[in-house]
């Protein structure tokens, strides 16, 4: 029985007892429909509007088979119509219907709260030609707009929610609860195919009437909402809000970690507001308008976290235990909720307040760790810069960054490496004949590679004494000059010509304040770049370390700014830091992200390439085997004899199969000319 009552939701081999099929005055079907209580039905307000009042509620799903049919009318004020704001975003489409007789309470069903992401969901619609009935599957793809609802992409093209499914109830594939309402279905210019519902907080917010109908805990833990007194509504820090809203609007970080001390009113009634405008169910009809009164960037998406979570004096079983029945993992209870979590291998938007005041942070911390291996997303609050929160950044942020960085690495160097010596081999075998040409994004793989392995050097050397580093200054120069040289053999040219050399290294700084790599990749740019043309304009030892004693002070000063004014960690806002800060070196902190993407840019060009090269390879060995077997046919038709012309023809052919790099179309032209020779040589003498 699923909660509240009624066929589990998900079988697909019954008809659900709480699946209604609403028809108009003209006997059309209009809809479908959820039944929620004896005498109430929820369905679409477009629904209610093309049945144009007179609501006939049929149940296919009765327990003696028949299809009882049942008047309806709109239950008082309970029809929120769709409107749509300035950008076309969509909002509200729900309606609660009476009936005038009830139906028995074994038919009913009950909303779930749950969070369902990339989870498989069913739902019971009434298509044309299907009047029945037919079950459509769909997996759950994200939230969408500003009023909360859900996109859904279905399994097969066929499983497109169309007319005669709007007001259908959406179930949980695997937990067999009805999670929210079919809005409509979309096909789009370019054939891409969706269906979006309303999910159980969506509907309560818009008819709060219903929340005693809907099961499952709240995703917001209620000391986490805004003081009823209001004495904290006006207090708003703005930076804060917007970096909070960043994140719940998935800015790319993974995990951010923030401090709000207990005296800070302005930061908790900040961090309480974005938690509370990230909810579906508690967001404000106001803050879904594009024209809000709300500072610009401070509001987040809807249903931008799946849980926020107050963690003081909870241990971490019992956190997990919260985690497991937000994303319905309560079929196994006698599971620890952390085993659970790990096989369901389901990730979640998650907020975590206080966590330094759990009752066990470490066990908290191993709990958190485990979510971000599986791919959830964390927003984490501290009340202090402590021990706890220190471990925190180490275990969460920069230990997974210097494994992401040591992977990137080892990826961009199999890609200069071996699979850029397997290319550099396929080009020495054949003409790459419809290959687009990779030297870019080799060069920009080599520069990539060069950019972290630069950063991890100025990194190490940033941790050594002066004198140590001082003391390395000819041996990092060696290096810099040799890596220069292996990637640029006329690399000497330029240090020959001194006559604009004060002009061109004052363009180079400008150049450097306003550029990164990805804008050109035949530069590189950084402290060991500077370095080098300091180098060659003759700047003496004290300018090199006067040059080091600035920087080093200006990454003091920058990091004493974000501590006092910000005290927030995440990748995403290092790099905004590090963008605006006075002194600081465009690419000294590597955008791993847009890395990332060079990475698998181009290792699927070179692999594409690379297979290219193969087809023309195997087609040049295929041409020199049917050269040797036409010239095998010839010299037995010969019979001792010579022919100039057709020797001439074949010396060609062979000649250009030879040759490396191989050009296959001209060898090609080359061979069948010679096989067509051969051809009609041996038909004249059986003639």
């Amino acid at each position: 029985m699923a909660a509240g009552g009624g066929d589990p939701a998900a079988s697909p081999m019954k008809t659900p007892s709480w699946a209604v099929r609403i028809r108009g005055a003209d006997g059309e079907i209009a809809g479908a429909g959820i039944l929620l209580t004896p005498d109430q039905v929820l369905t679409c307000a477009h629904v209610v509007d093309r049945a144009a009042d007179r609501l006939m509620a049929e149940f296919v799903g009765a327990a003696d088979h028949s299809v009882p049919a049942v008047r309806a009318r709109v239950d008082g004020t309970a029809y929120v119509p769709e409107t749509r704001d300035a950008d076309g975003d969509p909002s509200g489409d729900v309606a609660l219907l009476r009936l005038e007789r009830p139906r028995p309470a074994e038919e009913t069903v009950r909303l779930h709260r749950l969070s369902a992401p990339g989870r498989e969901v069913r739902m019971y619609g009434f298509p044309y030609a299907y009047n029945g009935g037919i079950w459509f599957r769909s997996t759950v793809v994200g939230g969408c707009g500003r009023d909360g609802q859900v996109q859904l992409s279905p399994v097969s093209p066929g499983e497109l929610a169309s007319p005669g499914c709007s007001g259908a109830g959406v179930a949980d594939s695997r937990t067999g609860e009805v999670i929210g309402m079919v809005l409509s279905g979309q096909l789009d210019q370019h054939g891409n195919r969706f269906s979006f519902m309303s999910p159980a907080e969506t509907i309560a917010r818009h008819l709060p009437r219903l929340k005693p109908h809907i099961l499952g805990p709240t995703a917001v833990d209620e000391r986490l909402l805004p003081t009823a007194d209001g004495a904290s509504r006006n207090l708003l820090d703005e930076p804060f809000a917007q970096r909070l809203a960043a994140w719940l609007r998935d800015d790319g970080s993974q995990v951010k970690i923030s401090v709000v001390e207990p005296g800070d009113a302005a930061r908790a009634a900040t961090l309480s507001r974005a938690i509370t405008l990230a909810d579906r169910e508690l967001r404000t009809a106001v803050s879904i308008d594009r024209a809000s009164l709300d500072p610009p960037g401070t509001v987040p998406s809807a249903g931008g976290h799946d849980l926020a979570v107050d963690a003081s004096g909870l241990t971490a079983a019992e956190i997990a235990e919260r985690i497991a029945e937000r994303i319905g993992l309560w079929q196994h209870p006698e599971d620890p909720p952390l085993d659970r979590i790990r096989a369901s291998k389901t990730s979640l938007n998650l907020v975590v307040v206080g966590v330094d005041e759990a009752a066990d942070p470490p066990s908290l911390l191993d709990l958190l760790d485990v979510l971000r291996a599986g791919g959830s997303r964390l927003l984490l609050v501290f009340r202090t810069a402590g021990d706890c929160h220190r471990r925190a950044r180490e275990r969460l942020l920069a230990r997974p960054a210097r494994e992401r960085r040591a992977r990137l690495v080892e990826r961009l160097r199999d890609i200069t490496g071996p699979l850029a010596e397997d290319l550099h081999e396929r080009l020495a075998a054949v003409v790459p004949h419809g290959v687009r040409p990779l030297d870019s994004e080799l060069v920009a793989a080599h520069a990539a590679l060069a950019a972290l392995l630069r950063t991890d050097d100025d990194r190490e050397r940033d941790d050594e004494p002066d004198g140590d580093r001082h003391h390395d200054r000819d041996r990092d120069r060696d290096r810099d000059r040799d890596r220069d040289r292996d990637r640029d053999p006329d690399w000497h040219r330029d240090r020959d010509w001194g006559g604009d050399r004060e002009r061109d290294r004052d363009k180079d700084r400008r150049h450097d304040r306003d550029q990164d790599w990805h804008h050109d990749h035949d530069h590189d740019h950084g402290p060991d770049q500077d370095r080098r043309r300091d180098q060659d304009v003759g700047l003496d030892q004290d300018r090199w370390q006067a040059r080091d004693r600035d920087r080093d002070r200006d990454r003091d000063r920058d990091r004493d700014r974000d501590r006092e004014h910000d005290r927030d960690d995440d990748p995403g806002e290092d790099r905004r830091k590090q963008a605006r800060a006075p002194g600081r070196v465009p690419g000294h902190t590597p955008d791993l992200d847009r890395y990332e993407l060079l990475a698998d840019r181009v290792a699927g060009r070179l692999r594409a390439g690379v297979a290219e090269l193969d087809r023309l390879r195997d087609r040049r060995d295929e041409l020199a085997g049917r050269l040797r077997g036409y010239h095998v046919l010839h010299q037995h038709s010969l019979e001792g004899e010579e022919d100039p012309a057709v020797d001439d023809l074949y010396l060609r052919a062979h000649a250009l199969l030879r040759t490396r790099p191989c050009d296959v179309r001209a060898a090609e032209a080359a061979v069948d000319a010679y096989t067509r020779r051969v051809e009609e040589h041996g038909g004249r003498d059986a003639r």
